[in-house]
């Protein structure tokens, strides 16, 4: 099909504009997915006259728009990622008999929108809805792992943006590359103490068809109780089912 690379071109510019925590000049969406310069003001011209972004003429910017809005909320109504995830997590749950719970990259935080808690454990930090810094949590970190270093680094450009909770937490971009690298070669991302005291997760990205991390699937247990071989048995399960879950998702 003549149109798919721009509509693909089009595809990147949104998802490029939705990580981002303001908005960004043409130059730098020209750079970050390689394109010409004249293609990508092509293609923000047809998408701001569509409503998908729009152009802060003083700033000299370009930000998604009320298009882009209405989708989301749309996809909020419909949640479907919810309806497919949530009988495999209540699976993992019943396997692993320890909270399970899946969250999504928004910028810089893990937003959380499934959470299956297992019977007589309990509740958690990591509620429906709650944020948290994507640097302290196991979910997060398992979806850093799974994106291009450059988008890691544009998330994390200045030391500012490294958010760190009660100590915890990459506090320099050196730090999470060597970070981010463990969990590729494991697999999967841990993490102990750094949510809640007494607790640890562990957690494996959901990839898409693209490879592209949309969400990450984590197991929560209170660590001094659990012994090595019961966490070597927790770990399979979550990477079995993020594997599951992102195959439903059109995964090959």
């Amino acid at each position: 099909m003549a149109n798919a690379p721009a509509a693909r071109h089009a595809v990147a510019v949104l998802q490029l504009l939705a990580r981002q925590a303001e908005p960004l000049p043409a130059a730098a969406i020209a750079r970050e997915l390689g394109l010409p310069r004249s293609s990508t003001y092509h293609l923000l011209a047809v998408l701001r006259d569509a409503g998908f972004v729009s152009h802060l003429a003083d700033d000299r910017r370009w930000g998604l728009g009320v298009a882009s809005f209405e989708l989301g909320s749309a996809y909020a109504r419909q949640a479907p990622l919810q309806r497919i995830a949530r009988p495999l997590l209540i699976r993992l749950v019943d396997a692993t008999t320890h909270s399970a719970h899946l969250g999504v990259l928004h910028g810089r935080d893990v937003l959380y929108v499934i959470e299956e808690r297992a019977p007589g454990r309990p509740s958690l930090v990591t509620d429906v809805g709650v944020r948290l810094p994507a640097l302290v949590t196991a979910s997060g970190l398992a979806m850093l792992a799974a994106l291009p270093p450059r988008q890691v680094r544009a998330l994390y450009s200045s030391r500012d943006d490294f958010e760190q909770r009660r100590g915890f937490g990459a506090a320099s971009l050196a730090v999470l590359r060597s970070e981010l690298s463990a969990v590729r070669r494991r697999g999967y991302a841990v993490e102990c103490d750094s949510v809640t005291p007494g607790f640890a997760s562990v957690a494996s990205a959901v990839l898409d068809h693209n490879e592209h991390p949309v969400a990450g699937v984590a197991v929560t247990y209170p660590h001094p109780q659990v012994r090595e071989q019961e966490v070597e048995a927790i770990i399979t399960r979550v990477r079995a089912t993020a594997d599951d879950l992102g195959r439903r998702l059109g995964r090959h």
